[in-house]
């Protein structure tokens, strides 16, 4: 691992605890232990988490160095525990856990100066450095998602996100033929990203920008969660039982909550908070449908002027704060249009952050799959129960989002930040010469 190497994932590392930090220190001890929703884990128990993690995996296995804390490693273990279960546990409490992962955080540092990284799949390239960052930074924005669900004043403040500086409306013709899906290449992509594959994806449409919130007030206005025409027979099922008529925080008098300020619902900004069921049913009344996978990828990467995958739709070079609304900078996504400079070669904008974009896969292993470093990460959830997210959103952090990223959820899930956009395939004689 070369020193340029060592410096990123030292800078990496630290920017991503700062991250963790603010989320934790923003609150009282007594947030950071209450669970706010069944459906997360208490604050306390992802901060002493990542630590976990980060002492399992570099301490120990790359480091070769003696457990900080092995009497743990059971409580945050996240397939023995279910987030419902967590607060009951006997955890460490914040003063300990910030002790423990600020310990663990300097035999990392220790070790990343002088450990060898050759030799094995797990350091090459640094890559348990960049998997450990990447998971860090995934818990950053589960925690993110907390925050959304705690009652009570605001803590956090961020800037308002751009205006829209281009007028983004209708749709895009993706091209067909092959395209490179996935990727072998990108050092620090995790093991369902890969291997890279050649995929033969039909022409079809795409909506330019995702679903606004105006586009999505729509489809409730014209009673769209009072007619089972638009929905699947367990999305019907779903919001009935669940009694849903809006995305989550929304009040039905034109305001929604966001990290507990109730505010007016902005129109042009993307509809956040509604789940695939939501999406779906959105799609089915707008005489649409949700992309498959495989078309919201080759939009997202496919260059047609040089018939190759780029790392990210404007190219190849790592986001900015003029490609994207990622990384915590605002606390919302972008109008439309926002991102002129993110922009795909078809015109298909805002494809990396904002919104997780709900796609109509399920999450399978491409062609020639192998787990690694450990079936847990995503192996254990392939099959229909899950169905695939892309693009990030504005609470994933860079170094966890790229054009070949893969995120999933049950398709109930909308704690998460998921919206979406709408695809359709060429009407007859609708691209003929």
């Amino acid at each position: 691992m070369s020193t340029g190497l060592r410096e990123r994932a030292a800078a990496e590392l630290a920017r991503t605890r700062q991250r963790s930090v603010g989320l934790t220190d923003a609150v009282d001890d007594d947030d950071l232990v209450r669970q706010h929703s069944r459906l997360m884990s208490p604050l306390v128990w992802d901060l002493a988490h990542v630590g976990n993690q980060e002492e399992l995996w570099l301490v120990r296995d790359v480091g070769g160095r003696e457990p900080v804390r092995a009497d743990i490693d059971q409580l945050y273990d996240a397939f023995k525990h279910p987030r419902g279960e967590r607060p009951a546990l006997p955890l460490l409490s914040p003063a300990q856990a910030r002790a423990y992962v600020r310990e663990v955080r300097e035999k990392v540092l220790d070790l990343l100066d002088t450990v060898e990284l050759e030799g094995r799949p797990l350091v090459e390239q640094g890559f348990a450095f960049g998997m450990i960052i990447q998971h860090e930074q995934q818990h950053d924005e589960t925690m993110l998602a907390t925050h959304q669900l705690r009652v009570g004043e605001p803590v956090l403040v961020a800037e308002p996100p751009p205006r829209s500086r281009a007028i983004v409306a209708g749709e895009a013709l993706i091209p067909g033929g092959p395209f490179e899906m996935g990727t072998s290449l990108e050092p620090w992509a995790l093991d369902n990203e890969r291997p890279a594959h050649p995929v033969d994806v039909p022409p079809f449409f795409l909506d330019r920008a995702p679903v606004t919130n105006a586009m999505y007030q729509a489809f409730i206005d014209a009673g769209g969660y009072g007619d089972p025409r638009w929905w699947s027979a367990d999305g019907w099922a779903h919001r009935q039982e669940a009694g849903l008529s809006g995305p989550a925080h929304w009040h039905g008098d034109g305001t929604y909550t966001r990290f507990g300020r109730r505010e007016p619902i902005v129109g042009d900004e993307p509809v956040v908070h509604v789940d695939w069921y939501e999406a779906s049913a959105y799609a089915a009344w707008a005489g649409r449908r949700l992309p498959t996978e495989a078309e919201w990828e080759k939009a997202a990467r496919f260059d047609p002027a040089t018939g190759r995958s780029r790392r990210f739709p404007w190219g190849d070079d790592d986001p900015t704060p003029e490609h994207a609304n990622l990384g915590q900078r605002h606390l919302s996504p972008a109008p439309a249009g926002a991102y002129p400079a993110g922009a795909s070669p078809a015109g298909v904008h805002q494809l990396m952050g904002d919104v997780w974009e709900w796609t109509s896969s399920p999450l399978y292993g491409y062609p020639g799959f192998r787990a690694f470093p450990y079936r847990e990460y995503s192996e254990v959830f392939f099959g229909d129960d899950y169905r695939v997210l892309r693009g990030g959103s504005f609470g994933t952090d860079a170094a966890a989002c790229r054009g070949t990223f893969r995120n999933w959820d049950y398709p109930i899930r909308r704690q998460i930040f998921s919206g979406f956009r709408c695809a359709r395939d060429p009407r007859p004689g609708e691209l003929a010469d």
